[in-house]
């Protein structure tokens, strides 16, 4: 994939999961919104209707007391009748009717001493409805017949109650708050308001009169204006200042646990979606360094086959000079640069398929017993002559008491080699490698130190990945496939035994190899 069309894809991918999580974050902000906006609607409703259950009790409370009053009174101090009336004749049955619509006035005086009001006297009137039918008839004898019947008689009580609440409303002004509501009353109306909204939540509350507190308040009852909703009381009294404070102290709380389940999942989801995503990025992303790194592999595997083969080529066109043939000297030279490029090139051959059988779990490991010192010096020997000719030297330090382990000896001296290769490789002067061995309780550490050119902490992170070599641009000095270190680590993986590295640029590098022993 071309590296702009790479790039534009994540970042078309990340700005559509940005654009998810933004989203999400804006529905679950506005979720919570919503559901603060609706716990305040239904809070102002229940302190509203408190307010004004709070007055119609009272109001109701000394209406019960004059209605029982009034009725008491036999005789009103004056009254009053106004009556309309109209009549209707039907002549075929010599009946004439006659309807009357009448109001009663009665006025009454009461005391005030009644009502705790410093008023000498106060005037009350009640108004009686009464309709009444008449009925009168003329017999054929000339008598006439008069029925009379009443169709309705009723107090008027609307009117009597709206000027009694006047009344109530100048006697009331002057009593103290105290005295007209208490704690409990409130407390059980604001319950009851709660309960038929649906809503649960602890509340405090106060009486304030000028905007200062009266007595008239829960113990713990302090202002909040974020949960705070205040009402005015007994609207109808002209010059009443009286205001109920009522603080809903879990509105939060409330307004949270609305919106929680959703919230939750909708938050699961989208860390789902960012985790999936992460993911595939780094699959791609691996997969693109893998499609890289194996098109450098077939490129760096076809260069070291292209020497190998001119130079066997080479050998084999002086071979069939009539001079090389007469010689055993040249002969043997050109035999031997065959037999050793061969090899060369069916190693890395057998690295490949290696690498290709571990993979599928295709590589049988029978273990046995076998003295790890002895495989030591077994790999030594393979790479001795080579170190020679550099003049650079191997030496063992062997202080484990202790190196039997199980193991497969003919791959676990290819690790050796292996990594005794690759300290001779990256060695740029002379290699000079040092080898320890020591007991760690049940296991046996080997450590293979050279003073080669050591690598990064980033580079150490990824050599044993298979293909993976440092990356030095179009330069080359040191050939190989990166197959080799990740052989060695997926022997050690079968054998149940661990390896590390320890480098630094420009001082060389410790391969640590841990197995465990047996008795």
């Amino acid at each position: 994939m071309n590296k702009k069309l790479f790039v534009l894809l994540i970042a078309l991918m990340s700005l559509s999961l940005l654009g998810i999580v933004f989203v999400q974050g804006y529905w679950i902000s506005n979720a919570y919104e919503t559901k603060a906006e609706q716990f305040t609607i239904n809070s102002k409703q229940v302190v509203l209707s408190v307010a004004q259950e709070i007055q119609l009790r009272e109001n109701e409370a000394y209406y019960q007391v004059y209605s029982a009053y009034v009725d008491s009174i036999q005789t009103p101090d004056s009254q009053s009748f106004t009556e309309l009336a109209y009549r209707i004749q039907n002549k075929a049955t010599n009946e004439t009717y006659i309807f009357t619509d009448g109001i009663l006035e009665q006025d009454y005086k009461l005391s005030s001493g009644f009502f705790d009001s410093e008023m000498d006297s106060i005037q009350f009137r009640k108004l009686t409805s009464r309709k009444t039918r008449t009925k009168i008839s003329e017999g054929i004898d000339g008598t006439t017949t008069t029925e009379t019947r009443v169709e309705s008689f009723s107090r008027m009580k609307d009117y009597e109650r709206k000027q009694f609440e006047d009344f109530v409303s100048n006697v009331t002004a002057m009593v103290p708050i105290y005295k007209r509501v208490n704690e409990k009353e409130i407390s059980e109306l604001i319950a009851k308001e709660l309960k038929e909204r649906g809503l649960k939540s602890k509340f405090e509350f106060a009486i304030f009169n000028n905007n200062l507190e009266t007595k008239v308040r829960s113990k713990n009852f302090k202002f909040n204006p974020e949960s705070t909703y205040i009402v005015p009381l007994f609207v109808n009294e002209n010059q009443s200042n009286y205001e109920l404070y009522v603080n809903f102290s879990e509105k939060e709380k409330l307004v949270l646990n609305s919106i929680l389940g959703m919230a939750i999942l909708s938050l699961v989801f989208t860390a789902v979606i960012i985790l999936a995503y992460s993911s595939a990025i780094s699959q791609i992303y691996k997969q693109r360094q893998i499609s890289q790194i194996k098109s450098d592999f077939i490129n760096n595997m076809t260069h070291e086959f292209k020497t190998p083969i001119a130079t066997i080529n080479l050998a084999l066109d002086s071979l069939k000079n009539p001079k090389v043939k007469d010689n055993k000297e040249f002969l043997d030279r050109y035999l031997g640069m065959i037999r050793d490029e061969n090899r060369r090139m069916n190693a890395q051959v057998e690295n490949v398929l290696r690498i290709s059988k571990l993979e599928k779990n295709e590589l049988d490991l029978p273990k046995e017993r076998v003295d790890l010192q002895d495989i030591i010096e077994d790999s030594i020997s393979h790479v001795s002559l080579i170190v020679e000719d550099k003049g650079g030297y191997i030496n063992t330090h062997f202080g484990a008491l202790r190196s039997t382990v199980l193991a497969n000896e003919s791959h676990l001296t290819n690790v050796i080699v292996n990594i005794l290769d690759n300290a001779i490789k990256y060695s740029e002067e002379q290699p000079k490698i040092d080898i320890y061995s020591e007991n760690v309780k049940n296991s046996v550490i080997l450590k293979i130190r050279d003073q080669g050119m050591g690598m990064s902490k980033a580079v150490q992170k990824k050599i044993f990945e298979k293909f993976y070599r440092e990356h030095t641009g179009d330069i080359h000095n040191v050939k190989g496939h990166g197959l080799g270190l990740a052989y060695v680590k997926r022997i050690l993986d079968d054998h149940d035994a661990e390896i590390y590295v320890e480098s630094e640029k420009g001082k060389g590098s410790t391969f640590i190899l841990k197995l465990h022993l047996i008795s």
